[in-house]
């Protein structure tokens, strides 16, 4: 079996997976290092095959599970890195290193699920929106902040008072704390759905819409799309190049 391991700026996710079918995903926050609960899941593994990372954590993150990884089963893991072409898949980016390497194996796991155009939202720490045609050509994409960090940079760069954001399904709200909870539901809802439809308008006809990311759920009800939810679109894309 195969490690795959997507670390994230706050999330760390993992699974095993074998000629192409994975197991259960597992997920961890890492708080810059890994955590007691994850070496214990780890110290009962079997030897892997081989560890394949996508990182985008840091290079202490790194580092902390190279460790690992040499003490449990004395295996260097792989971390890759984004590359031009790969799977079907070409980078917009003239500079394609500049591209995160979660985002590239989210578009290689959105193009073989799809085959077709398809709008990708990695909903995390910050949200990234790509999209990708059916041919595996990558038009580009966007990042914004992500719902936490926008809710925290509002409160921190005005004079609102410190109210705590409270959570609601609805389009608008009547007090401050509601307000700001919503409108940082709403806002990337709204860029998402912008960017579905100017797709559509480009390739003459409906894409798809992938969502992934620790706060996707969160994001669902405020889209009018059709969605699919996946939650391991990284790791499914490391399993492609294993």
């Amino acid at each position: 079996m195969d490690l795959l391991i997507d670390i994230g700026n706050t999330n760390l996710k993992w699974t095993l997976g074998a000629s192409g079918s994975l197991e259960a995903m597992r997920a961890v926050r890492h708080h810059g290092g890994l955590p007691i609960d994850l070496h214990a899941a780890w110290e009962q593994l079997t030897p892997p095959r081989q560890i394949l990372v996508s990182n985008v954590g840091g290079a202490e993150m790194a580092k902390a599970l190279e460790r690992v990884c040499r003490s449990y089963w004395d295996r260097a893991p792989l971390f890759v890195t984004t590359e031009p072409k790969a799977c079907g898949v070409t980078i917009a980016y003239e500079h394609p290193e500049r591209l995160g390497v979660d985002r590239w194996l989210a578009l290689i796991a959105a193009h073989r699920i799809c085959r077709g155009p398809v709008l990708v939202v990695d909903a995390g720490t910050a949200i990234t929106y790509d999209l990708l045609l059916g041919d595996g050509s990558h038009l580009g994409g966007l990042i914004t902040a992500g719902i936490e960090m926008m809710r925290d940079r509002l409160i921190a760069g005005t004079r609102i008072p410190r109210i705590e954001p409270m959570e609601s399904a609805d389009t608008w709200a009547t007090d401050t704390g509601t307000a700001i909870a919503v409108g940082s539901i709403q806002a990337p809802a709204a860029l998402a759905e912008r960017l579905f439809h100017r797709l559509t308008e480009q390739v003459g006809k409906t894409p798809q819409c992938i969502l992934s990311g620790g706060d996707a759920e969160r994001l669902i009800p405020a889209l009018r799309l059709p969605t699919q939810h996946r939650p391991d679109l990284v790791l499914q894309g490391l399993a492609l190049l294993s």
